[in-house]
Parts: structure tokens; C-alpha cells; sequence
């Protein structure tokens, strides 16, 4: 049986992890530092915690549910006692693409991520569709890369990967740098602070005397529409005249000319993963 160390098991990713790992054909070594966690993990899923070192000497893959910030020290302190062969699987692609991990060619290294649920989904389930996360009730996508390491343990940690963030959909394999594009690049640079500043549009025309809940239900439905037609969910829907007209004269007043090239060159790339490791 393959045998795994959950590192950080009593965190909020750890816990989420551990609990969709029972049941599976994996056998877990639950690692935690903190007492706060091993209650909060003994509580959620009834699992007890084993000491690092013991661990780590025992395990086939060491799982990584650490914040962002600490994987690479984290990896750099436990590299040596891991043996050969091991692959070591982490949850964002910082870390990784931004040379933090530890120099070390018989170890695997692979990087994986959810996707959450898509916007436009099949879910019917109430408890599926207010799973806003994933890795709960409702269904999503993941994305996954080898960053070093034999092809066959690809596989094995894609396999691993989709219990932690289980019900999964589609695993899109992808590189390292890839994911670091994805996020913080696509995903945070551009989707959520595109997110805020529709909020705070929100709260400005609701400070100009809009009401509230009207300027919620407008804007929600609207943005429903909107990404349902440039996404191509909704294939036959085309904006009118008027919003393509709106569009034109908005885009150069919101955004400046080059924007796409400032965030996503490689160079502005990795030197966000560089700040987010180094906060």
C-alpha cells in the first residue's frame, strides 16, 4: 500500500485533505505541529498524528498542505530525510517556479492545484451548488505538473491529487511555469481584483443613491450573462449594439495599453511567486 505524509495535516487545506483521503487505497501519516491542529484534526476526521521524522522515513509521497510561504523552507528542512524515490507533492506552483525547492535528483517533485467549481455547472444539489471551494459536495476541474521525476510517478500523484480535491472533473496536465501563470497571474492578478472592482462599482453607484440590493441584482445577473456570452456557454447570445458600443469607449479608460504583456511576461510572473514566497 502507498503510503503518505500529510504535512500540516491539521490545518484548514490539511483537514479538507485528510478527510477525503479516508476510504482511499492510500495509507496516511498525519503530521501536525501545533496541538490546536491535532485537536481540530482528531475531531474532524478521528485521525491521530504520527511524529515527523517517523513519518517521512516510512513515506512513499509527502503531501504538502503548508501555506504557500513555507514550502520551500519546509521542503529544504525535511529533503534529507525523505528516501530516494519518494515524490513530493505541493499545492501551488510559487514555490516551485520560483526556485525555492531543494536541489535533490532522485525525489520527485509535482505540483498540483484545484481549479474550484466552475460558474456554469450541472450541480442540482443545494448543499453541491453553495460549495463555492470544491473538494466537498460539488464537482471540478484540477491542474497538475511534473516538475522532476520518473513519467510513472505522474500517475500516481495525478491519482493522489484527485482524492484530496475529489469529486474531480477534468486533470489538465500542464508545466510548472503553466500553474504559475494560472495563479497568482490569471486567476488573482487579473479574475479577482476584476472581481473587487466590480464590487466596489457596486458600492459607488450604491453611494450615488442606487439601492443596494437593486444594484446587487443587477450587477450579478448581469455579470451572469456577460460571462455566460464571452465564455461561450451561452454560444447563441451576443452582445448588443449598445454594450459593444459601452465596451469600446470603457476598455481605454479602465485599462492601459499593454496591460496583458505587464502581467502575464514571464519576468512579472515569477516576480510575484517571488513575493509571495518571501512576504
Amino acid at each position: 500500500m502507498t503510503k503518505i505524509a500529510l504535512l500540516g495535516a491539521g490545518g484548514k487545506m490539511g483537514v479538507r485533505l485528510s478527510t477525503n483521503l479516508q476510504g482511499s487505497r492510500f495509507s496516511v501519516d498525519h503530521v501536525e505541529v501545533s496541538e490546536a491542529g491535532r485537536e481540530r484534526l482528531r475531531n474532524a476526521t478521528g485521525a491521530e498524528c504520527v511524529g515527523l521524522d517517523k513519518a517521512l522515513g516510512q513515506a512513499d509521497v509527502v503531501l504538502m498542505a503548508v501555506p504557500d510561504r513555507l514550502i520551500g523552507k519546509i521542503a529544504h528542512e525535511i529533503i534529507g530525510k525523505v528516501r530516494p524515490n519518494t515524490a513530493l507533492i505541493v499545492l501551488d506552483a510559487a514555490a516551485p517556479f520560483a526556485g525555492e525547492m531543494p536541489d535533490r535528483k532522485d525525489v520527485t517533485f509535482f505540483v498540483t492545484h484545484p481549479c474550484h467549481p466552475p460558474i456554469f455547472n450541472d450541480e442540482t444539489d443545494p448543499v453541491a451548488k453553495n460549495d463555492f471551494f470544491g473538494g466537498i459536495h460539488a464537482k471540478q476541474h484540477i491542474v497538475c505538473a511534473l516538475m522532476q521525476g520518473p513519467e510513472e510517478h505522474y500517475a500516481l500523484c495525478e491519482e493522489i491529487a484527485r482524492e484530496i480535491y475529489k469529486p474531480v472533473m477534468r486533470a489538465h496536465r500542464c508545466t510548472v511555469e503553466d500553474i504559475a501563470i494560472l495563479e497568482p497571474a490569471l486567476s488573482e492578478t487579473v479574475g479577482i481584483t476584476l472581481c473587487l472592482a466590480m464590487r466596489e462599482a457596486v458600492d459607488d453607484v450604491v453611494r450615488r443613491g442606487v439601492p443596494r440590493q437593486a444594484a446587487m441584482d443587477f450587477m450579478l445577473g448581469h455579470i451572469n450573462i456577460g460571462l455566460s456570452i464571452a465564455f461561450e456557454a451561452f454560444p447563441e447570445g451576443k452582445f448588443s449594439d449598445g454594450a459593444l458600443y459601452a465596451i469600446a469607449q470603457a476598455k481605454p479608460q479602465i485599462f492601459r495599453e499593454g496591460w496583458l504583456d505587464r502581467v502575464f511576461n514571464k519576468d512579472a510572473v515569477l516576480k510575484s511567486v517571488q513575493e509571495i514566497c518571501n512576504a
